[in-house]
């Protein structure tokens, strides 16, 4: 029988990162559902499609196929054959999943093949709405999460790393506005399962983090 660990929480708390590092230490796969969605908001994108069209992309996402495969151990995102795995951090890529990911179609169509893999494999699942409703039976729900400023912070770091320079209050405002839509859509909204752990990583290291879900892990398996 399979074990699932889903982690959910906002923009820019680290679910992705602390998600893979989980993964890797316990051998589990790491699915990286916000790239699936990123990968679909890149096809509708493609399409000439943008967020206040959302009442196409319904239809639209029917002819895109999205697969996660591995290769030399580090996750790609194929889109219709193409690797679009280093095209899914673009910023107009990310605001365009935040709307496109409540189109009950694609979510459909998106959280079907997530529960598959789900229950083939042993997995830990990072996005909005693992634990409350792709994977509602996880034996560890996390809530991972961090202040505005501090995601802020360390989306700012991340761009001036690549050599894009960036405004921290231009981040920290649309940080707010993406965390706002997420938590009030009608469908799926962003919030913490009622048996989830919150983490609130604002003070904490990838390293401390990563330990806290192993632990609760361990305690399941010895429960």
């Amino acid at each position: 029988m399979s074990v699932n660990i889903a982690i959910d929480g906002p923009a820019g708390a680290g679910k992705s990162t602390i998600a893979k590092a989980v993964a890797k230490e316990l051998e589990f796969i790491y699915v990286d559902t916000g790239a699936m969605y990123r990968a679909m908001a890149l096809y509708l994108l493609r399409q000439g499609l943008s967020s206040e069209t959302t009442e196409k992309m319904g239809e639209a996402c029917a002819n895109a196929e999205i697969s996660i495969v591995y290769e030399n151990g580090a996750q790609q995102v194929m889109l219709n054959g193409e690797n679009v795995t280093g095209l899914l951090r673009q910023e107009e890529v990310g605001n365009m999943a935040s709307v496109s990911s409540a189109v009950p179609q694609i979510r459909e169509k998106l959280v079907e093949l997530q529960r598959i893999l789900a229950s083939k494999e042993n997995v830990v699942m990072d996005g909005r709405d693992i634990g409350t409703c792709v994977l509602p039976n996880a034996e560890v729900k996390v809530y991972l999460t961090a202040s505005a400023r501090t995601r802020a912070l360390r989306r700012c770091k991340e761009l001036e790393e690549k050599g894009v320079s960036c405004v921290l209050e231009e981040i920290e405002a649309d940080i707010n506005e993406r965390d706002h839509r997420d938590m009030t859509r009608e469908i799926s909204p962003l919030k913490q399962a009622e048996d989830a752990v919150l983490l609130d990583s604002s003070d904490m290291t990838i390293e401390e983090v990563k330990e806290a879900i192993i632990s609760l892990y361990k305690k399941t398996k010895e429960a």
